[in-house]
């Protein structure tokens, strides 16, 4: 956990309160990235307006959570029901801001990760609905990784071998299988990955979200009695490049510092 000693109760309390109404209102936009990016629609331009009949929101019908709850989940116009993934992305991105925050504190890492945590949401579901990762997603987590080697010049190399140790191996299996066993958005991903967290963290994240790919999907199989079963994979790499930033540093140097004479 972060090291707070040099703000005051009311301090750490205030912070939090405003990095979560931040995340929160962060997640706002990014429900119109995962309406609108797969549709190539604008996502910066066209206001925002009802799913069904097309009714545009007011700004007392944009408040993140608030609005959703005071109209019951309804639009105001035709009265048809709101999906609960508006909410659900709202307060999971403030949690998910809140989780950096809390592990990592107030450094500059914390706003790439904070940022790379909403990318990481819009891919989720994205991904789960089209089985395609957005190549604009990749990018801004590219991005990222540019400003993290810049900031961090000195251990450039650890980002660089990041960019292309766990992509090429994914590159591999995807000419391999043809495009079966791997899809070119989950290479992209890795390696913009890659070049944000390094080359340790990017191996660590590749083995938790095979692990969970491969638990979660085995159980939703069982449970599915369609006859097809496709995988989705960038949310179980999503799910392992975040639980890695959270708790991979700890886990990396264990695990390298087994091999240290």
């Amino acid at each position: 956990m972060a090291d707070f000693t040099g703000l005051g109760t009311n301090a750490i309390i205030v912070l939090f309160v405003m990095v979560g109404i931040l995340g929160i209102v962060v997640g706002s936009f990014l429900n119109v990235c995962i309406y609108r990016i797969p549709k190539k629609e604008d996502i910066a331009v066209e206001r925002s307006h009802c799913m069904h009949c097309g009714h545009v929101l007011a700004w007392y019908e944009l408040i993140p959570l608030f609005s959703f709850l005071i109209q019951g989940g309804k639009c105001r116009s035709c009265k048809k029901k709101i999906s609960w993934q508006y909410p659900i992305v709202e307060a999971l991105n403030g949690v998910l801001w809140l989780g950096v925050l809390l592990v990592h504190g107030l450094k500059w890492e914390t706003i790439l990760f904070c940022l790379c945590a909403s990318v990481l949401i819009v891919i989720t579901v994205i991904d789960e609905r089209t089985q395609e990762i957005p190549f604009g997603c990749n990018i801004f987590i590219f991005c990222l990784g540019v400003v993290r080697v810049v900031l961090d010049y000195t251990h450039w190399y650890e980002y660089i071998i990041g960019f292309f140790v766990v992509s090429t191996f994914f590159l591999l299996i995807l000419w391999i299988t043809k495009g079966r066993g791997m899809g070119g958005g989950d290479v992209k991903l890795m390696a913009a990955a890659g070049l944000l967290l390094g080359w340790k963290s990017i191996l660590l994240a590749m083995l938790v979200g095979c692990v969970l790919g491969s638990i979660i999907h085995c159980c939703r199989m069982a449970f599915d009695k369609k006859k097809e079963h496709v995988l989705a994979f960038g949310p179980y790499l999503a799910a392992g490049i975040y639980l890695t930033i959270l708790f991979g540093a700890p886990i990396v140097e264990w695990y390298f510092g087994m091999f240290q004479i």
